[in-house]
Protein backbone atom coordinates (compact mmCIF):
# COMPACT_ATOMS: atom_id res chain seq x y z
CA UNK A 1 0.00 0.00 0.00
CA UNK A 2 1.53 3.27 -0.97
CA UNK A 3 1.52 6.05 1.58
CA UNK A 4 -1.43 8.17 -0.26
CA UNK A 5 -3.57 5.07 0.18
CA UNK A 6 -2.94 4.51 3.52
CA UNK A 7 -3.36 7.80 4.39
CA UNK A 8 -6.42 8.34 2.62
CA UNK A 9 -8.12 5.59 4.84
CA UNK A 10 -6.53 5.98 8.23
CA UNK A 11 -7.30 9.53 8.22
CA UNK A 12 -10.53 9.67 6.82
CA UNK A 13 -9.53 12.21 4.43
CA UNK A 14 -9.43 13.05 0.43
CA UNK A 15 -7.24 13.98 -2.00
CA UNK A 16 -5.84 14.76 -5.05
CA UNK A 17 -9.17 15.10 -7.72
CA UNK A 18 -11.79 13.99 -5.35
CA UNK A 19 -11.03 16.89 -2.90
CA UNK A 20 -11.46 19.23 -5.17
CA UNK A 21 -14.46 17.77 -6.70
CA UNK A 22 -15.98 17.56 -3.13
CA UNK A 23 -14.84 21.43 -2.60
CA UNK A 24 -16.15 22.61 -5.57
CA UNK A 25 -19.02 20.84 -5.65
CA UNK A 26 -19.97 22.45 -2.17
CA UNK A 27 -18.90 26.32 -4.01
CA UNK A 28 -21.19 25.43 -6.35
CA UNK A 29 -24.02 24.96 -3.88
CA UNK A 30 -23.81 28.44 -2.31
CA UNK A 31 -23.47 29.95 -5.69
CA UNK A 32 -26.33 27.88 -7.04
CA UNK A 33 -28.06 29.50 -3.62
CA UNK A 34 -28.22 32.69 -4.50
CA UNK A 35 -28.15 33.37 -8.50
CA UNK A 36 -31.85 33.08 -8.68
CA UNK A 37 -31.44 36.30 -7.20
CA UNK A 38 -29.77 38.04 -9.40
CA UNK A 39 -30.96 40.94 -12.19
CA UNK A 40 -34.54 43.11 -11.92
CA UNK A 41 -36.11 39.71 -12.50
CA UNK A 42 -34.29 38.03 -9.73
CA UNK A 43 -36.41 36.03 -7.47
CA UNK A 44 -37.16 35.83 -3.69
CA UNK A 45 -35.81 33.63 -0.97
CA UNK A 46 -37.71 32.43 1.91
CA UNK A 47 -35.15 31.64 4.97
CA UNK A 48 -36.80 29.68 8.10
CA UNK A 49 -35.37 28.79 11.20
CA UNK A 50 -36.25 26.67 13.86
CA UNK A 51 -38.30 28.05 15.63
CA UNK A 52 -40.48 28.96 12.64
CA UNK A 53 -39.35 32.62 12.19
CA UNK A 54 -39.61 33.80 8.37
CA UNK A 55 -37.08 36.25 6.34
CA UNK A 56 -37.96 36.74 2.76
CA UNK A 57 -35.37 38.39 1.02
CA UNK A 58 -32.92 38.59 -2.57
CA UNK A 59 -30.13 40.22 -0.88
CA UNK A 60 -27.20 38.09 -0.92
CA UNK A 61 -25.08 38.61 1.70
CA UNK A 62 -28.35 37.98 4.06
CA UNK A 63 -29.47 34.63 2.42
CA UNK A 64 -25.15 33.64 2.66
CA UNK A 65 -24.89 34.64 6.33
CA UNK A 66 -28.55 32.91 7.71
CA UNK A 67 -27.42 29.77 5.58
CA UNK A 68 -27.07 26.35 7.78
CA UNK A 69 -24.22 25.62 6.39
CA UNK A 70 -20.93 23.33 7.62
CA UNK A 71 -18.65 22.05 4.86
CA UNK A 72 -15.57 23.95 5.24
CA UNK A 73 -14.73 25.22 1.17
CA UNK A 74 -18.60 26.38 1.43
CA UNK A 75 -18.11 28.55 4.76
CA UNK A 76 -14.92 29.74 3.29
CA UNK A 77 -17.22 31.33 0.39
CA UNK A 78 -19.27 33.09 2.48
CA UNK A 79 -16.68 34.80 4.82
CA UNK A 80 -14.92 35.80 1.42
CA UNK A 81 -17.92 37.14 0.28
CA UNK A 82 -19.11 38.96 3.64
CA UNK A 83 -15.44 40.60 3.26
CA UNK A 84 -16.79 42.13 -0.05
CA UNK A 85 -19.72 43.30 1.76
CA UNK A 86 -17.74 44.90 4.88
CA UNK A 87 -15.24 46.27 2.64
CA UNK A 88 -17.54 47.63 -0.15
CA UNK A 89 -21.37 47.36 0.92
CA UNK A 90 -22.91 45.52 -2.48
CA UNK A 91 -22.02 42.93 -5.07
CA UNK A 92 -21.62 39.50 -2.33
CA UNK A 93 -23.78 37.79 -5.03
CA UNK A 94 -21.80 39.09 -8.33
CA UNK A 95 -19.11 38.03 -5.89
CA UNK A 96 -20.26 34.42 -5.40
CA UNK A 97 -21.53 33.44 -8.87
CA UNK A 98 -18.34 35.12 -10.21
CA UNK A 99 -16.53 32.64 -7.82
CA UNK A 100 -18.60 29.52 -8.41
CA UNK A 101 -17.78 30.26 -12.21
CA UNK A 102 -14.19 30.28 -11.59
CA UNK A 103 -13.89 27.55 -9.96
CA UNK A 104 -16.05 25.16 -11.91
CA UNK A 105 -14.37 26.50 -14.92
CA UNK A 106 -11.49 25.92 -13.15
CA UNK A 107 -12.16 22.17 -12.40
CA UNK A 108 -13.02 21.35 -16.17
CA UNK A 109 -9.65 22.14 -16.91
CA UNK A 110 -7.99 20.11 -14.54
CA UNK A 111 -10.19 17.30 -15.56
CA UNK A 112 -8.41 17.74 -19.15
CA UNK A 113 -5.37 17.81 -17.79
CA UNK A 114 -4.39 21.20 -17.35
CA UNK A 115 -2.09 21.17 -14.33
CA UNK A 116 -3.34 23.17 -11.25
CA UNK A 117 -0.56 25.88 -11.03
CA UNK A 118 -1.23 26.60 -14.61
CA UNK A 119 -5.21 27.28 -14.45
CA UNK A 120 -4.16 29.18 -11.44
CA UNK A 121 -1.77 31.11 -13.19
CA UNK A 122 -3.86 31.72 -16.14
CA UNK A 123 -6.87 32.70 -14.39
CA UNK A 124 -4.29 35.66 -12.38
CA UNK A 125 -3.05 37.07 -15.35
CA UNK A 126 -7.00 37.03 -16.82
CA UNK A 127 -8.58 38.76 -12.97
CA UNK A 128 -5.29 41.71 -13.16
CA UNK A 129 -6.35 42.33 -17.50
CA UNK A 130 -10.22 42.43 -16.25
CA UNK A 131 -9.23 44.59 -13.28
CA UNK A 132 -7.39 47.06 -15.72
CA UNK A 133 -9.92 46.82 -18.62
CA UNK A 134 -12.74 47.67 -15.84
CA UNK A 135 -10.61 50.75 -14.65
CA UNK A 136 -10.24 51.73 -18.50
CA UNK A 137 -14.10 51.69 -19.11
CA UNK A 138 -14.99 53.68 -15.91
CA UNK A 139 -17.04 56.51 -16.52
CA UNK A 140 -16.05 59.08 -13.53
CA UNK A 141 -18.52 60.63 -11.05
CA UNK A 142 -19.20 63.09 -8.95
CA UNK A 143 -21.69 63.69 -6.29
CA UNK A 144 -23.43 66.79 -8.10
CA UNK A 145 -24.39 64.40 -10.88
CA UNK A 146 -27.69 63.81 -9.16
CA UNK A 147 -29.26 62.20 -12.82
CA UNK A 148 -26.26 59.50 -13.19
CA UNK A 149 -25.89 58.71 -9.20
CA UNK A 150 -29.84 58.17 -9.39
CA UNK A 151 -29.62 55.98 -11.99
CA UNK A 152 -26.83 54.08 -10.11
CA UNK A 153 -29.12 53.96 -6.81
CA UNK A 154 -31.85 52.57 -8.09
CA UNK A 155 -30.23 49.70 -9.77
CA UNK A 156 -29.13 48.66 -6.54
CA UNK A 157 -32.12 49.45 -4.52
CA UNK A 158 -34.01 47.13 -6.84
CA UNK A 159 -35.88 49.53 -8.73
CA UNK A 160 -37.14 51.51 -5.17
CA UNK A 161 -37.17 55.03 -6.59
CA UNK A 162 -38.39 56.32 -3.15
CA UNK A 163 -35.05 54.85 -1.68
CA UNK A 164 -33.06 55.95 -4.29
CA UNK A 165 -34.29 59.35 -4.12
CA UNK A 166 -33.53 59.48 -0.41
CA UNK A 167 -30.07 58.23 -0.77
CA UNK A 168 -29.30 60.88 -3.30
CA UNK A 169 -30.40 63.62 -0.75
CA UNK A 170 -28.22 62.38 1.64
CA UNK A 171 -25.11 62.80 -0.99
CA UNK A 172 -26.35 66.43 -1.44
CA UNK A 173 -26.11 67.22 2.34
CA UNK A 174 -22.56 65.07 2.52
CA UNK A 175 -20.79 66.42 -0.57
CA UNK A 176 -17.66 64.76 -2.39
CA UNK A 177 -15.06 65.49 -0.02
CA UNK A 178 -17.14 63.23 2.64
CA UNK A 179 -18.27 60.72 0.70
CA UNK A 180 -14.87 60.02 -0.19
CA UNK A 181 -13.41 59.64 3.56
CA UNK A 182 -12.38 55.58 3.69
CA UNK A 183 -13.45 55.65 6.97
CA UNK A 184 -17.05 56.81 6.24
CA UNK A 185 -19.64 54.56 5.07
CA UNK A 186 -22.98 55.92 3.81
CA UNK A 187 -24.92 52.59 4.73
CA UNK A 188 -24.44 53.31 8.21
CA UNK A 189 -26.70 56.14 8.59
CA UNK A 190 -29.36 54.71 6.88
CA UNK A 191 -32.27 53.65 9.31
CA UNK A 192 -35.64 52.38 8.50
CA UNK A 193 -38.71 52.40 10.73
CA UNK A 194 -42.03 51.49 11.10
CA UNK A 195 -44.34 54.30 11.26
CA UNK A 196 -41.99 56.64 9.96
CA UNK A 197 -42.10 58.66 7.13
CA UNK A 198 -39.14 58.83 4.50
CA UNK A 199 -37.47 61.62 4.85
CA UNK A 200 -33.10 62.53 5.15
CA UNK A 201 -32.04 64.71 8.30
CA UNK A 202 -28.69 67.16 8.47
CA UNK A 203 -28.08 65.29 11.44
CA UNK A 204 -27.91 62.47 13.47
CA UNK A 205 -30.27 60.02 14.79
CA UNK A 206 -29.14 57.84 18.29
CA UNK A 207 -31.66 54.90 18.76
CA UNK A 208 -32.39 55.31 22.28
CA UNK A 209 -34.80 56.87 24.99
CA UNK A 210 -34.27 58.81 27.80
CA UNK A 211 -32.19 56.99 30.73
CA UNK A 212 -35.14 58.91 32.77
CA UNK A 213 -38.14 59.89 31.83
CA UNK A 214 -38.09 62.83 34.20
CA UNK A 215 -35.22 63.83 31.86
CA UNK A 216 -36.11 66.57 28.78
CA UNK A 217 -37.51 65.75 25.79
CA UNK A 218 -36.17 69.19 23.96
CA UNK A 219 -33.00 71.32 24.28
CA UNK A 220 -31.68 73.79 22.28
CA UNK A 221 -27.95 74.81 22.11
CA UNK A 222 -26.77 72.14 23.56
CA UNK A 223 -23.08 71.23 24.43
CA UNK A 224 -22.39 67.38 24.06
CA UNK A 225 -20.51 65.22 26.03
CA UNK A 226 -20.00 61.74 24.52
CA UNK A 227 -17.97 58.94 26.99
CA UNK A 228 -16.61 55.97 25.01
CA UNK A 229 -16.93 54.05 28.63
CA UNK A 230 -19.35 53.00 31.01
CA UNK A 231 -19.90 56.50 33.58
CA UNK A 232 -19.68 54.76 36.86
CA UNK A 233 -16.72 55.14 39.19
CA UNK A 234 -13.93 53.31 38.86
CA UNK A 235 -14.22 49.87 39.80
CA UNK A 236 -12.04 48.02 43.28
CA UNK A 237 -11.25 44.62 43.73
CA UNK A 238 -13.41 42.92 45.76
CA UNK A 239 -10.95 41.64 48.42
CA UNK A 240 -9.97 45.22 48.54
CA UNK A 241 -13.19 45.84 50.09
CA UNK A 242 -12.36 43.94 52.66
CA UNK A 243 -9.65 45.65 54.52
CA UNK A 244 -10.04 49.63 55.63
CA UNK A 245 -7.75 50.97 52.95
CA UNK A 246 -9.60 48.79 50.21
CA UNK A 247 -12.78 50.38 51.78
CA UNK A 248 -11.68 54.06 52.34
CA UNK A 249 -10.11 54.20 48.85
CA UNK A 250 -13.68 52.74 47.78
CA UNK A 251 -15.47 55.60 49.39
CA UNK A 252 -12.66 58.17 48.14
CA UNK A 253 -13.65 56.69 44.55
CA UNK A 254 -17.41 57.52 44.80
CA UNK A 255 -16.98 61.07 46.15
CA UNK A 256 -13.99 61.23 43.55
CA UNK A 257 -17.28 60.34 41.06
CA UNK A 258 -19.65 62.76 41.90
CA UNK A 259 -17.70 65.38 42.01
CA UNK A 260 -16.60 64.69 38.09
CA UNK A 261 -20.63 64.38 37.62
CA UNK A 262 -21.19 67.61 39.65
CA UNK A 263 -18.11 69.31 37.31
CA UNK A 264 -20.21 68.13 33.77
CA UNK A 265 -22.91 69.92 35.59
CA UNK A 266 -21.56 72.65 36.02
CA UNK A 267 -20.47 73.09 32.49
CA UNK A 268 -23.57 73.39 30.76
CA UNK A 269 -23.45 69.96 29.13
CA UNK A 270 -27.25 69.14 27.65
CA UNK A 271 -26.76 66.31 26.58
CA UNK A 272 -24.73 63.06 27.34
CA UNK A 273 -24.17 59.93 25.37
CA UNK A 274 -22.70 56.85 26.82
CA UNK A 275 -21.59 53.56 25.73
CA UNK A 276 -22.28 51.62 28.38
CA UNK A 277 -24.20 51.74 31.80
CA UNK A 278 -24.80 54.93 33.60
CA UNK A 279 -24.64 54.94 37.96
CA UNK A 280 -27.57 55.72 39.89
CA UNK A 281 -25.91 58.48 41.10
CA UNK A 282 -25.45 59.98 37.72
CA UNK A 283 -28.67 59.64 36.60
CA UNK A 284 -29.85 61.18 39.88
CA UNK A 285 -27.47 64.40 39.51
CA UNK A 286 -28.35 64.46 35.70
CA UNK A 287 -32.37 64.42 36.23
CA UNK A 288 -32.52 66.78 38.66
CA UNK A 289 -29.61 69.36 36.53
CA UNK A 290 -32.12 68.56 33.28
CA UNK A 291 -29.21 66.67 31.78
CA UNK A 292 -30.42 64.30 28.58
CA UNK A 293 -28.52 61.25 29.00
CA UNK A 294 -28.96 58.11 26.40
CA UNK A 295 -26.95 55.16 27.75
CA UNK A 296 -25.68 52.18 25.69
CA UNK A 297 -25.54 53.43 22.29
CA UNK A 298 -24.02 51.91 19.60
CA UNK A 299 -20.37 52.09 18.50
CA UNK A 300 -21.06 53.87 15.52
CA UNK A 301 -23.68 56.38 16.56
CA UNK A 302 -21.40 57.47 19.58
CA UNK A 303 -19.03 57.92 16.95
CA UNK A 304 -21.44 59.64 14.52
CA UNK A 305 -22.71 61.90 17.22
CA UNK A 306 -18.64 62.59 18.02
CA UNK A 307 -17.93 63.97 14.73
CA UNK A 308 -21.63 65.77 13.81
CA UNK A 309 -20.95 67.95 17.61
CA UNK A 310 -17.34 68.18 17.36
CA UNK A 311 -17.01 66.14 20.67
CA UNK A 312 -14.09 63.96 21.80
CA UNK A 313 -14.54 60.80 22.48
CA UNK A 314 -13.62 60.44 26.44
CA UNK A 315 -13.33 57.71 28.43
CA UNK A 316 -14.45 57.82 32.39
CA UNK A 317 -11.18 58.73 33.48
CA UNK A 318 -11.15 61.72 31.13
CA UNK A 319 -13.63 63.61 33.43
CA UNK A 320 -11.11 64.14 35.83
CA UNK A 321 -9.79 66.79 33.94
CA UNK A 322 -10.02 70.41 34.66
CA UNK A 323 -12.88 71.83 33.53
CA UNK A 324 -11.35 74.34 31.23
CA UNK A 325 -9.53 71.03 29.84
CA UNK A 326 -12.80 69.14 29.66
CA UNK A 327 -14.84 71.82 28.14
CA UNK A 328 -12.36 71.56 25.23
CA UNK A 329 -13.68 67.96 24.88
CA UNK A 330 -17.29 69.14 24.30
CA UNK A 331 -19.10 69.30 21.24
CA UNK A 332 -22.22 71.33 20.18
CA UNK A 333 -25.82 70.91 18.68
CA UNK A 334 -28.50 73.56 17.40
CA UNK A 335 -31.32 71.33 18.78
CA UNK A 336 -31.93 67.81 20.88
CA UNK A 337 -35.01 66.26 20.91
CA UNK A 338 -36.41 62.91 21.85
CA UNK A 339 -39.04 62.05 18.89
CA UNK A 340 -41.49 59.88 21.33
CA UNK A 341 -43.41 57.93 18.51
CA UNK A 342 -40.34 56.43 16.61
CA UNK A 343 -38.61 56.02 20.12
CA UNK A 344 -35.15 57.93 18.81
CA UNK A 345 -33.26 60.99 19.73
CA UNK A 346 -32.39 63.56 16.86
CA UNK A 347 -29.30 65.54 17.08
CA UNK A 348 -29.56 68.67 14.87
CA UNK A 349 -27.37 72.28 13.67
CA UNK A 350 -24.02 70.12 14.79
CA UNK A 351 -20.96 72.49 15.14
CA UNK A 352 -18.63 69.52 13.72
CA UNK A 353 -18.42 67.72 10.33
CA UNK A 354 -21.23 67.43 8.29
CA UNK A 355 -24.03 64.31 8.82
CA UNK A 356 -27.03 62.63 7.16
CA UNK A 357 -29.28 60.19 8.17
CA UNK A 358 -31.54 58.39 6.17
CA UNK A 359 -35.51 57.69 7.33
CA UNK A 360 -36.82 55.06 5.26
CA UNK A 361 -40.10 54.03 5.71
CA UNK A 362 -41.77 50.88 6.52
CA UNK A 363 -45.22 49.47 6.56
CA UNK A 364 -44.53 46.41 9.39
CA UNK A 365 -41.67 44.50 10.98
CA UNK A 366 -41.95 42.00 8.46
CA UNK A 367 -40.53 44.29 5.79
CA UNK A 368 -38.65 46.97 7.63
CA UNK A 369 -35.27 44.56 7.60
CA UNK A 370 -35.59 44.19 4.01
CA UNK A 371 -36.37 47.72 3.63
CA UNK A 372 -33.28 48.62 5.06
CA UNK A 373 -30.76 46.32 3.61
CA UNK A 374 -32.22 47.38 0.29
CA UNK A 375 -31.16 51.47 0.94
CA UNK A 376 -27.86 50.10 2.47
CA UNK A 377 -27.34 48.21 -1.12
CA UNK A 378 -28.62 51.74 -2.62
CA UNK A 379 -26.08 54.22 -0.21
CA UNK A 380 -23.13 51.68 -0.67
CA UNK A 381 -23.52 51.58 -4.31
CA UNK A 382 -23.31 55.34 -4.58
CA UNK A 383 -20.63 55.60 -2.37
CA UNK A 384 -18.60 53.64 -4.25
CA UNK A 385 -19.80 55.32 -7.39
CA UNK A 386 -18.29 58.91 -6.29
CA UNK A 387 -14.84 57.12 -5.33
CA UNK A 388 -14.40 54.61 -8.46
CA UNK A 389 -16.90 55.89 -11.22
CA UNK A 390 -19.24 53.54 -13.01
CA UNK A 391 -19.77 51.14 -16.17
CA UNK A 392 -22.75 50.39 -17.68
CA UNK A 393 -24.89 47.15 -16.01
CA UNK A 394 -26.49 44.24 -16.53
CA UNK A 395 -23.55 42.10 -17.36
CA UNK A 396 -22.59 43.89 -20.50
CA UNK A 397 -19.45 45.45 -19.61
CA UNK A 398 -17.85 42.03 -18.59
CA UNK A 399 -19.05 40.60 -22.34
CA UNK A 400 -17.10 43.13 -23.63
CA UNK A 401 -13.70 42.45 -21.43
CA UNK A 402 -14.30 38.52 -22.18
CA UNK A 403 -13.92 39.11 -26.09
CA UNK A 404 -10.73 41.57 -24.83
CA UNK A 405 -9.14 39.08 -23.25
CA UNK A 406 -9.80 36.29 -25.44
CA UNK A 407 -8.62 38.34 -28.08
CA UNK A 408 -5.25 39.17 -25.99
CA UNK A 409 -5.40 35.26 -24.09
CA UNK A 410 -1.36 34.14 -26.88
CA UNK A 411 0.12 36.86 -23.89
CA UNK A 412 -0.63 33.86 -21.41
CA UNK A 413 2.48 31.47 -21.31
CA UNK A 414 2.32 27.72 -22.14
CA UNK A 415 -1.43 26.13 -20.78
CA UNK A 416 -1.71 29.15 -18.73
CA UNK A 417 -3.84 30.38 -21.52
CA UNK A 418 -6.63 27.88 -20.22
CA UNK A 419 -6.38 29.76 -16.91
CA UNK A 420 -7.27 32.63 -19.16
CA UNK A 421 -10.03 31.07 -20.85
CA UNK A 422 -11.93 30.17 -17.40
CA UNK A 423 -11.87 34.01 -16.84
CA UNK A 424 -13.85 34.40 -20.13
CA UNK A 425 -16.45 31.85 -19.51
CA UNK A 426 -16.78 32.97 -16.01
CA UNK A 427 -17.63 36.82 -17.07
CA UNK A 428 -19.89 35.52 -19.04
CA UNK A 429 -21.71 34.33 -16.24
CA UNK A 430 -23.48 37.29 -14.80
CA UNK A 431 -25.07 38.28 -18.03
CA UNK A 432 -26.56 34.84 -18.75
CA UNK A 433 -28.03 34.48 -15.39
CA UNK A 434 -29.96 37.70 -15.95
CA UNK A 435 -31.62 36.68 -18.82
CA UNK A 436 -31.91 33.18 -17.53
CA UNK A 437 -33.80 34.99 -14.37
CA UNK A 438 -35.57 37.06 -16.61
CA UNK A 439 -36.71 34.23 -18.62
CA UNK A 440 -35.03 34.12 -21.96
CA UNK A 441 -32.49 31.29 -23.33
CA UNK A 442 -29.29 32.77 -22.31
CA UNK A 443 -27.00 31.04 -24.58
CA UNK A 444 -29.01 32.79 -26.93
CA UNK A 445 -29.08 36.02 -26.09
CA UNK A 446 -25.85 35.68 -25.41
CA UNK A 447 -24.63 34.68 -28.92
CA UNK A 448 -27.31 37.76 -30.11
CA UNK A 449 -25.58 40.90 -27.74
CA UNK A 450 -22.23 39.55 -28.28
CA UNK A 451 -22.54 39.54 -32.00
CA UNK A 452 -24.31 43.18 -31.89
CA UNK A 453 -21.42 44.70 -29.74
CA UNK A 454 -18.86 43.48 -32.47
CA UNK A 455 -21.12 44.89 -35.29
CA UNK A 456 -21.92 48.39 -33.65
CA UNK A 457 -18.58 48.46 -31.83
CA UNK A 458 -20.48 49.45 -28.51
CA UNK A 459 -19.92 47.56 -25.10
CA UNK A 460 -23.21 48.76 -23.35
CA UNK A 461 -25.35 46.66 -25.80
CA UNK A 462 -27.24 44.12 -23.61
CA UNK A 463 -30.96 42.82 -23.04
CA UNK A 464 -33.48 44.55 -21.72
CA UNK A 465 -35.06 41.96 -19.55
CA UNK A 466 -39.00 43.13 -19.91
CA UNK A 467 -39.09 42.35 -24.08
CA UNK A 468 -35.77 40.61 -24.13
CA UNK A 469 -34.65 42.80 -27.65
CA UNK A 470 -31.33 44.16 -27.39
CA UNK A 471 -31.18 47.97 -26.14
CA UNK A 472 -28.26 50.12 -25.29
CA UNK A 473 -28.04 49.61 -21.68
CA UNK A 474 -26.97 53.39 -21.07
CA UNK A 475 -30.15 54.57 -22.30
CA UNK A 476 -32.23 52.68 -19.77
CA UNK A 477 -30.06 54.24 -17.13
CA UNK A 478 -28.46 50.90 -15.19
CA UNK A 479 -24.77 51.05 -14.34
CA UNK A 480 -22.67 49.63 -11.65
CA UNK A 481 -20.08 51.01 -9.96
CA UNK A 482 -16.57 50.01 -10.75
CA UNK A 483 -15.64 49.39 -7.21
CA UNK A 484 -18.21 46.65 -6.67
CA UNK A 485 -17.43 44.81 -9.71
CA UNK A 486 -13.54 45.02 -9.02
CA UNK A 487 -14.12 43.56 -5.84
CA UNK A 488 -16.04 41.37 -6.64
CA UNK A 489 -13.77 39.88 -9.22
CA UNK A 490 -10.93 39.68 -6.64
CA UNK A 491 -12.80 37.82 -4.21
CA UNK A 492 -13.94 35.59 -6.48
CA UNK A 493 -10.29 35.40 -7.52
CA UNK A 494 -9.06 34.15 -4.12
CA UNK A 495 -12.12 32.12 -3.57
CA UNK A 496 -10.78 29.79 -6.60
CA UNK A 497 -7.16 30.11 -5.90
CA UNK A 498 -7.82 28.78 -2.43
CA UNK A 499 -10.14 26.09 -3.40
CA UNK A 500 -8.12 25.09 -6.32
CA UNK A 501 -4.54 24.34 -4.74
CA UNK A 502 -6.39 22.13 -2.24
CA UNK A 503 -4.70 18.88 -2.69
CA UNK A 504 -5.83 16.97 0.06
CA UNK A 505 -8.58 16.97 2.79
CA UNK A 506 -7.48 15.37 6.34
CA UNK A 507 -9.87 14.91 9.32
CA UNK A 508 -8.01 15.98 12.58
CA UNK A 509 -7.70 14.58 15.63
CA UNK A 510 -9.94 14.30 18.27
CA UNK A 511 -8.34 16.30 20.74
CA UNK A 512 -6.90 14.32 23.39
CA UNK A 513 -6.46 11.60 21.00
CA UNK A 514 -3.06 10.07 20.47
CA UNK A 515 -3.97 7.80 17.49
CA UNK A 516 -1.43 9.15 14.54
CA UNK A 517 -0.90 8.16 10.26
CA UNK A 518 0.00 4.51 10.56
CA UNK A 519 3.31 4.33 8.95
CA UNK A 520 2.85 0.20 7.80
CA UNK A 521 3.69 -0.68 3.95
CA UNK A 522 5.19 2.47 3.19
Amino acid sequence: MNVKQQNRQGSGGEEGLSALLTNAQAIMVIAQAVEGTLGPKGLDTMLLDQFGDVIITNDGVTILEMMDVNHPAARMLINLAKAQQEEIGDGTTTATILAGALVNEGVNQIRKGVPVVKVIEGMSLGIKKAIQALEEKAIPLISSNQSLLFKTAKVAARGNEDIADLVIKATSFLGQEKLGEPSFKLAENIRAVVGSQNQVISGVIIDKEPVNPEMPKKLKIVKVLVIDDALEPEEIEDGALRTEAGFTRYLKLQEEFRQNIEKVVRLGVGLVLVDRGIHDVAEEIFTDAGVLVLQRVSNCELRQAAEFTGAKLLKRTGLKKEEKDLKQSLGEAAEVYVEEKLKHVRLLGGKGEAQATVLVSASTEEVVEERERIAKDAASAVQAAVKGGVVPGGGTVELAIARELQATRQKAVGMAVYGVDCVCEALKKPFTQIVNNAGFNPLEKLGEVIAAQIEQDKNSLGINCDSGEIIDIQELGIYDPVLVKKQALQTAMEVATAILRIETIIKKKEMGSSNSLQQEGI
